[in-house]
């Protein structure tokens, strides 16, 4: 590796890695995999679902063995047998899965099996004080004592990272890091970040956002099919170039409206009542072939909107209809009437994670009532859902929960797509999804809209309402703040309309995590 990847002779490389590989069963998940990051640097590691990034990364952190190549952490080649051998050695990995135990406090989580001692027992007094300074390094204000159960999952979030600090390790490694954190709480991380590489702590950075890599890599390493494909320098750091090496290839962008004219109203919402609040009732229309996006500050009732629509919640007033048709209530007359919701968590409401691929491709379609279809028959459905999707799996037998993310979304979404859809409402399409999987979920709902399907879209984030929206509506404080054609969309412009119902925008609170504006 050149002298410039690798630093100046003021930063020596701090972690270097040299091939390798790790094989699962016939899956060689890595293959020959080299990078290095010196202290003081932050360097991302990109890539599509499956590529191997977690791998990696379960390597570095001692929960892994790899099967070949080496490890050096300033220049001492490390060998361990297991995560307790990493930390001691000063690597920390902030798992993007919560890994705390919701029965024990806030300290008692950051210091498990590091608890301070005085003559034998526990030291309460110190370990409720350093766990304090580290819950001030991160922005937390919780108290050490608080059990971690209730507290929500920002601040659980913020905890993994206080306690991989705490470990005051040499190297961190930071795994989807601002997927459950505010606007606010992002930026207090970065600011935090730049911290730790004034100090010299070496930056491992995994992120789906590239808005986030862009702002804060030195360079970028990618990975593709267990292999390191490409690595960026500094100055070399695009959006388009990221997903230039993560895919393959460029990925086409939509035009919006150039190809597809509005019908007729395919979902009319006038005067609907959302819970019992007092906010006014909401009134919205979608037209065959287009996409609406909903967008608002966090706690906008954008979710309750599209799970009022889709009978999930009780109806208070007002009037639906789908294709001019009034609409009872419920879910089953959401479903009969040519409604479909691709809810926001996918593994507690979107799928059965027991169930295989197929299954779960097929079950709205097998469940309408009085049709009797055969298992050859489901067969056929759910393998045609897979392609027309591009689900990536070894076969539609397998467990669902197996599948990456990405794929399991798709599935989330090709159920519908066996039925009569008129109306198709995504509420989070993309989130937790990488930019290849994200590109297809994209081109899936473009195809559906130019169909003739209308589609309503929930989205925290501003680089997709970009992408994919022909128009946008900006809810807030429950009800529908404004509305903004194509032409007129702005990030400002939905600023002003998310807060204070068309006030003047003021502070640094967004309606979405907020990015350069994708080209449509």
């Amino acid at each position: 590796m050149s002298q410039d990847l690798a630093g100046s002779p003021d930063q020596p490389s701090r972690l270097r890695l040299s091939g390798i590989s790790k094989r699962f069963g016939s899956t060689q998940a890595l293959s020959n995999v080299s990078m290095e990051v010196a202290g003081g640097q932050a360097v991302a590691v990109i890539g599509e679902n499956g590529a191997g990034k977690s791998t990696l990364m379960k390597v570095l952190a001692g929960i892994l063995p790899p099967d070949q190549g080496q490890i050096e952490l300033d220049d001492q080649v490390l060998a361990w047998s297991g995560p307790r051998d990493a930390i001691e050695a000063g690597i920390a990995l902030i798992h993007q899965e919560l890994n705390l135990h919701d029965n024990l406090s806030v300290a008692e989580n950051l210091f498990l099996g590091r608890e301070p001692s005085r003559f034998g027992l526990l030291d309460r007094a110190k370990l409720r004080r350093t766990a304090s300074l580290w819950l001030e390094r991160v922005g937390l204000s919780v108290s050490p004592d608080a059990p971690v159960g209730p507290l929500p999952i920002a601040s659980k979030q913020l905890i993994e990272i206080a306690r991989a600090l705490s470990t005051n390790a040499r190297v961190v490694i930071m795994d989807e890091p601002t997927s459950s954190l505010s606007e606010e709480e992002s930026l207090r991380l970065f600011e935090l970040i730049e911290r730790l590489r004034e100090e010299g702590v070496a930056i491992l950075y995994i992120s789906h956002r590239l808005h986030e890599i862009i702002r804060l890599a030195d360079r970028v390493e990618v990975l593709r099919d267990g292999e390191h494909v490409e690595t960026l320098a500094k100055q070399d750091i695009t959006q388009d170039a990221m997903v230039r090496a993560m895919v393959g290839r460029d990925l086409t962008r939509r035009a919006h409206g150039a190809t597809k004219e509005c019908l007729e109203p395919r979902l009319t919402v006038s005067g609907l009542k959302i819970g019992s609040s007092a906010a006014p009732p909401v009134d919205l229309q979608v037209f065959g072939g287009e996409v609406v996006a909903l967008v608002g500050l966090v706690g906008a009732g954008r979710t309750e909107i599209v799970e009022t629509i889709f009978g999930v919640r009780e109806r208070f007033g007002g009037e639906i209809l789908v294709d001019s048709q009034p609409l009872r209530g419920g879910v089953d007359d959401a479903i009969a009437a040519g409604l479909a919701l691709v809810p926001e968590d996918r593994k507690r409401t979107g799928l059965l994670l027991q169930s295989s691929v197929g299954d779960n491709a097929t079950i709205v379609w097998m469940s309408q009532e009085g049709v009797f279809r055969s298992r050859k028959a489901e067969r056929a459905t759910a393998a045609e859902l897979i392609d027309r999707l591009r689900v990536k799996t070894a076969s539609q037998e397998i467990e669902i929960a197996s599948l990456s993310g990405g794929n399991q979304q798709k599935v989330a979404l090709a159920k519908w797509l066996a039925g009569d859809v008129k109306v198709l409402m995504l509420d989070e399409p993309t989130r937790g999804v990488d930019i290849g999987a994200k590109s297809e979920i994209y081109e899936v709902i473009d195809q559906l809209a130019s169909q003739g399907m209308g589609v309503l879209v929930v989205s925290s984030e501003m680089e997709e309402v970009f992408a994919i929206a022909d128009r946008v509506m900006v809810i807030s404080d429950g009800c529908v703040a404004g509305e903004l054609t194509r032409s007129e969309l702005t990030e400002e412009a939905i600023m002003r309309l998310a807060v204070a119902k068309g006030e003047p925008a003021s502070g640094t609170d967004s309606p979405a995590r907020s990015s350069q504006p994708a080209q449509g």
